[in-house]
């Protein structure tokens, strides 16, 4: 149903001449194609990830004692160091994944970055805790020790294992914090900050592993290979986190230029800058903004392109929700702002059919926005809201409806009203779009509202790659 609300005026911190006039410079622009594509980049990435393993396990191998048949307490250290090699090996590129390396993101962007991410911290952990318990039996056998004499041995008479609990406390405070249950209670600035604690595992696990490893102790080629990752993923982490941002401020020169609300604890933030046109985005990508202010300057946030690219302006939208999102609300024109690579797989490149459905709920419509002007004409949007206030965009998204011959279906109405969700359901979306097996169906919104459409479309036999979601909570 096609609700003809009308939304509550708009407050702004800019003439709104400013913004019509920005509006009307903007003219689509999207950048050259990658040629080779991300299947191929992610191919090449998990080949070379590959590569790097087995070339290390060479050593262990080279360098396993013969004595090491089973039951013997030199298999228990030897499948030990094993599991401390992989373990590394497999935290070094826990690293380089968030390294945010331009070339890196285009190949693992978006949500499979994040279960990348969070599948490799539960691999680390569970693997150095191998390590752990398997080297403290194995030296506990040689010596013939107690396991608990043993651990305390090797903590009191070695500096470097010291450091090595340090890392590995570490660790596991970023696995509890990780857990879905505490991370949403956390304020995004601390769980960012703690986070970004991975890079101290490194500092204190690197004096163990060259003065422990045997591996390394034994051969000068391992030690070699292994100091080359470590310069590798710390530079790659430098370039992509500090240099590249800064080469994009000189190059964009980028400041707000107006906020304007668009709903109650909803606002856009116009950014203009130079040569736009060049700025490497696309519809439906998120963006890592840092701005200048005197609270936020020293961390980043990611928020989706709400506009496509245009040449004239980026806009944001911004979702009151945290410390930082409130401050937001009331960013000054004239700031300046920093903003790291774009990236996502949530655009209309990855579409497989002509036609496209568009699903959104709440601030979720920002990319779904921005993605309606590059999608092919004849589409459905299904827009959810709780109240007529809060359909945000509604004037542009009728404009552009009309334009593209896009179909629009505002579903308004609270969460126990029984009559909305039904039409999110797989009879609803049936009825809605009885085509819709045979199109591209995009999704952002909440996450209970991603995996109640998911599991409906599963239902009506969509296949998975016709599926597009944008978890906007990961």
């Amino acid at each position: 149903m096609r609700d003809s609300c009308r939304v509550t005026p708009t407050r702004q911190q800019a003439p709104r001449r400013s913004v019509r006039a920005l509006q009307q410079a903007g003219r689509a622009v999207r950048p050259a194609k990658d040629p080779g594509g991300p299947a191929i980049r992610r191919r090449v990435l998990l080949a070379a990830i590959w590569a790097g393993l087995i070339f290390l396990l060479s050593f262990w191998w080279r360098q396993t004692p013969g004595e090491a048949t089973l039951g013997s307490p030199a298999l228990l250290t030897s499948a030990g160091r094993l599991a401390g090699l992989i373990g590394g090996y497999l935290l070094l590129i826990q690293v380089l994944l968030m390294s945010r390396l331009r070339w890196i993101d285009h190949a693992v962007s978006g949500a499979r970055k994040s279960i990348w991410h969070r599948d490799l911290g539960a691999y680390v952990i569970g693997i150095i805790s191998l390590h752990i318990v398997l080297v403290t039996l194995g030296y506990a056998a040689t010596a013939k020790t107690g396991v608990w004499h043993e651990a305390w041995t090797l903590l009191t008479t070695n500096q470097d294992m010291i450091s090595a609990l340090v890392a590995f406390s570490i660790m596991v405070l970023l696995a509890l914090i990780a857990i879905r249950a505490i991370r949403t209670r956390l304020p995004y600035g601390i769980w960012h900050g703690l986070h970004s604690c991975t890079y101290l595992i490194l500092l204190f696990v690197y004096g163990h592993q060259f003065a422990d490893g045997q591996q390394f102790v034994l051969s000068h080629t391992a030690r070699v290979y292994w100091a080359v990752l470590y310069i590798g993923v710390v530079a790659a982490v430098v370039y992509g986190r500090i240099v590249a941002p800064l080469i994009m401020h000189l190059r964009h020169d980028l400041r707000v230029d107006a906020v304007v609300t668009e709903a109650p604890g909803v606002t856009s933030i116009y950014v203009t800058g130079r040569r736009l046109e060049r700025f490497p985005a696309i519809a439906g990508q998120y963006v890592r903004w840092r701005f200048l202010t005197h609270a936020d300057w020293w961390r980043s946030h990611p928020f989706s392109l709400s506009a496509a690219p245009n040449g004239a302006y980026l806009r944001l939208t911004v979702k009151a929700s945290g410390d930082q999102s409130l401050r937001l609300q009331d960013v000054t024109p004239g700031t300046r702002v920093i903003a790291e690579a774009p990236t996502g797989e949530f655009t209309a490149d990855h579409r497989l059919r002509t036609g496209a459905v568009l699903i959104a709920a709440g601030s979720g419509i920002a990319p779904v926005r921005a993605i309606m002007e590059t999608l092919p004409p004849g589409g459905t949007l299904l827009f959810r809201a709780r109240t007529p206030e809060d359909l945000i965009f509604k004037d542009e998204i009728d404009k552009l409806a009309g334009a593209r011959k896009t179909k629009v279906h505002y579903i308004v109405g609270h969460r126990d009203d029984p009559e909305p969700a039904a039409m999110l359901t797989a009879d609803g979306l049936r009825k809605l779009v009885p085509d819709i097996a045979a199109r591209d169906v995009y999704i952002c919104g909440p996450r209970g509202l991603g995996q109640a459409v998911q599991t409906a479309l599963i239902e009506l036999r969509l296949p998975p790659n016709q599926i597009h979601m944008d978890p906007f909570e990961l």
